[in-house]
């Protein structure tokens, strides 16, 4: 079960889609659902300007998606003690790496 979780201000995806480019939408879109389907522990946290992934109830975030005009900005996370990563994609770029990325960094928080 994937559990939501939204700031003080209890935004939701629905709100910060409106915010987001035609043309990135659907590559967010795909990024959100895959990391929803890295486990059944992934919470996602709705900010003002972009979501928070995190692992479990701990807020370990992996991943932090921020929409852009024709970009999604991603800061990838694997250790509290190492600084995040950070990658600028396009619409039309291939994601495998990314999920992989994403994949590693889910697997390696805590």
């Amino acid at each position: 079960m994937n559990t939501f979780f939204s700031s003080e201000n209890k935004r939701t995806y629905n709100d910060l889609k409106k915010q987001i480019s035609p043309q990135i939408q659907s590559l967010f879109d795909s990024l959100r659902d895959y990391c929803f389907s890295l486990g059944s522990n992934v919470i996602e946290d709705v900010r003002m300007h972009r979501i928070v992934f995190c692992k479990s109830i701990t807020f370990r975030w992996f991943v932090d998606m921020e929409p852009e005009q024709d970009t999604i900005l991603l800061k990838i996370q694997k250790s509290r003690k190492e600084p995040h990563q950070t990658i600028r994609i396009k619409a039309d770029e291939n994601l495998d790496q990314i999920k992989d990325f994403l994949r590693d960094a889910f697997n390696t928080i805590h």
